[in-house]
């Protein structure tokens, strides 16, 4: 069976990044049927463009942008024509590729309390801001 796989960005594809943790991330039951678009944590680049921040509840991990060996591909399965059960034509559609990624290899330290001048507020603010502005609600933060 043959399979095509077509690219209609050329040259530009999107450029996504890969998240790698050590252990294991348990969902909650409540979770178990919606983990499409289930929100985790916040990832932030606060300071240079190697380390970024992964906050997780109470939990902030911090980790390193890493170039991976060989770039990895993420695909779209799409299927044309053909009945059901009968034998369609199945293409695979680049939607984006992945030349990094950002490897959190330490044990995550525990957030007790945040402050107004913290680095975890600040990034925090930061990304309710972008939020806002997306939805062209932009209302400024303390």
């Amino acid at each position: 069976m043959q399979i095509r796989v077509k690219c209609s960005c050329g040259d530009n594809c999107p450029e996504w990044a890969m998240i790698e943790l050590q252990g294991m991330v348990e969902v909650q039951p409540q979770f178990q049927d919606r983990l499409q678009n289930l929100k985790i944590g916040v990832l932030c680049r606060p300071s240079s463009p190697e380390t970024y921040t992964f906050t997780v509840g109470y939990h902030e991990l911090t980790g390193t942008k890493m170039p991976l060996k060989k770039p990895l591909l993420v695909l779209n399965k799409v299927k044309e024509g053909g009945e059901e059960g009968g034998t369609g034509r199945v293409e695979l559609e680049v939607i984006g590729i992945i030349r990094h990624r950002i490897l959190f290899k330490t044990r995550p330290k525990a957030l007790i309390s945040t402050n107004n001048e913290g680095q975890s507020y600040s990034c925090i603010k930061q990304i309710a801001e972008l939020q806002a502005q997306r939805h062209g609600e932009l209302k400024r933060l303390p």
